[in-house]
């Protein structure tokens, strides 16, 4: 199987967000951008894939800086690293202020996707072809989650 870059999979979304988005407070609610995050990352994983693609894990996601309606949200996704079946994504998400032109860093998250074949069971996936060295770096640093994942779960 011929393998992939990096760049050939990455996507960045954007949303205005509005008050239906919106807690009583005007914040953006954690969870809608949880979604947001989730289907970012799996359009990432769908494209490198080529496959079905289901979410195997969130491990870890960060809020950082509140989001206001009438931002606009950015999420920038890309994979990290591929195993046999699984992959691991990154999505940075972004609020940017249109009105005063100011953007946060707003949250970061990692998650794990594995592919389906036609009957829903775990197939292989391209290997990724690792170019940067930030690319280099995100693939280092995902192999190290990935290890304290199955050490986890091995104390289950």
């Amino acid at each position: 199987m011929e393998g992939k870059k990096v760049s050939e999979s990455s996507v960045t979304h954007s949303h205005v967000m509005m008050p239906l988005d919106a807690n009583q407070a005007g914040n953006v609610h954690g969870g809608l951008i949880m979604k947001h995050i989730d289907t970012t990352a799996g359009v990432v994983a769908c494209r490198h894939a080529r496959k079905n693609v289901v979410t195997a894990s969130l491990d870890r996601i960060d809020f950082f800086h509140p989001v206001y309606v009438g931002d606009l949200l950015t999420l920038k996704a890309s994979l990290n690293f591929v195993g046999k079946t699984s992959m691991e994504i990154g999505v940075r998400v972004e609020a940017e202020n249109l009105l005063k032109g100011k953007t946060l860093h707003t949250a970061s998250a990692f998650l794990t996707f594995v592919a389906l074949d036609e009957n829903g069971l775990p197939t292989a996936v391209p290997p990724l072809i690792l170019l940067s060295d930030e690319e280099k770096r995100r693939n280092k640093a995902a192999k190290e989650r990935k290890e304290m994942r199955l050490a986890l779960k091995g104390k289950e």
